[in-house]
């Protein structure tokens, strides 16, 4: 061709490609991750006291696991506790929560019992899944929590179908849906992108960048190292947020609250994020240093920075606070007691909650 432009039936390709490019800019940048929320004291202690659960239920968790009494995977929160606290405190009743195998702390921070939890994770017959789902595939309907999915990635498609469904119903209900750094390279989240940004889906896609996803880390990994930017060809907006800051994640929660509610389709929201110990229990970390880890925790974890506002901002003790991590002790070790005592499911629950009850076309 003579002429370096393309045209389609008159139109100028390239003109059209260049504006829309354009749009998508402008569109990336009329979202600037907004200041952290301004937290009333009621606020901070709630955000202590979740945040804290989490971290002394995985705790115990990780103690059981090396006990004996959990099998098979366990993936922990430890650090991360921040993202799940933070979004939750954005949430209103009937937006529903759907994540991967990382989901001890999802559960929690949505209202689900501890001791159910652990009783879960022990395989015990008052599980949440009434011990047939363990550590990675819990649900509860209650608390509006779609699970807990061991497929990398698999939830993604799942919580924009939750998304469709609200859509549909003509709700104003918001999906929130999890997934790490490394499942943001799977094909399905693609796709799930285009559906949702096409139909104008209200799903917020929280992207939990912990920096090195099965172990590998994200610069070894990724080729876009801004997951905020992975929308960019689906015109999505999407923000990075300092995920070890709860009021960080509380304003950019509502932001993209807002805009779902109001009809603008979805958003990202990339939380920095980072946790202390390795992918699984089985995971040694060989692959980071501990010297970083150490670092983090001394310079960035989410509820000391919580706890030291409680005291310099707020005028609390340290017996006072002292008090709260007593109380969430109390909680779990009596979820643990629970859970190693609750009888296992009978033999006869292999055969309920199949699809064989639901369908008789698959009973013959």
């Amino acid at each position: 061709m003579a002429s370096g432009k393309q045209k389609s039936g008159g139109v100028d390709v390239a003109a059209q490609d260049a504006a829309s490019s354009a749009e998508i800019v402008r569109t990336l940048k009329s979202f600037d991750p907004p200041a952290p929320a301004e937290f009333s004291k009621d606020e901070e202690l709630r955000a202590y006291r979740d945040m804290l659960l989490i971290r002394r239920f995985e705790e115990k968790a990780g103690q059981l696991y090396g006990m004996g009494f959990i099998g098979g995977f366990c993936h922990l929160y430890i650090g991360q506790e921040a993202v799940v606290v933070g979004m939750q405190m954005a949430m209103k009743e009937g937006d529903e929560v759907v994540t991967g195998y990382r989901d001890h702390g999802h559960m929690l921070a949505t209202g689900m019992e501890s001791r159910g939890v652990m009783a879960e994770l022990t395989g015990r017959r008052s599980g949440y899944s009434k011990g047939k789902g363990g550590s990675m595939h819990m649900f509860s309907k209650e608390k509006h929590f779609y699970g807990g999915h061991g497929i990398v990635g698999a939830q993604v498609s799942i919580g924009t179908g939750l998304a469709f469904s609200n859509r549909y119903k003509g709700n104003d209900s918001v999906a929130i849906t999890y997934f790490g750094d490394g499942a943001a390279n799977q094909g399905q989240v693609y796709e799930s992108f285009n559906m949702a940004s096409l139909w104008k889906l209200p799903v917020i896609y929280v992207i939990e960048n912990n920096r090195y996803a099965m172990g590998t880390s994200v610069n070894r990994a990724s080729a876009e190292t801004n997951f905020a930017h992975r929308g960019i060809s689906f015109k999505i907006p999407g923000i990075q947020v300092d995920g070890m800051d709860v009021r960080a994640v509380k304003a950019a929660g509502d932001l993209a609250m807002k805009h779902c509610r109001e009809g603008e389709g979805p958003m990202i929201l990339e939380m920095m994020t980072y946790r202390y110990r390795g992918h699984s229990m089985s995971d040694p970390a060989k692959y980071r240093t501990r010297d970083e880890v150490q670092k983090m925790r001394s310079d960035h974890d989410p509820i000391e920075q919580v706890r030291q506002r409680l005291v310099e901002g707020h005028g609390m003790t340290e017996d006072e606070l002292k008090g709260y991590d007593k109380e969430v002790r109390d909680i779990v070790a009596d979820a643990a007691e629970f859970a190693q005592n609750d009888p296992e499911p009978d033999v006869s629950e292999l055969w309920t909650d199949i699809y064989a009850d639901a369908i008789p076309q698959a009973a013959e």
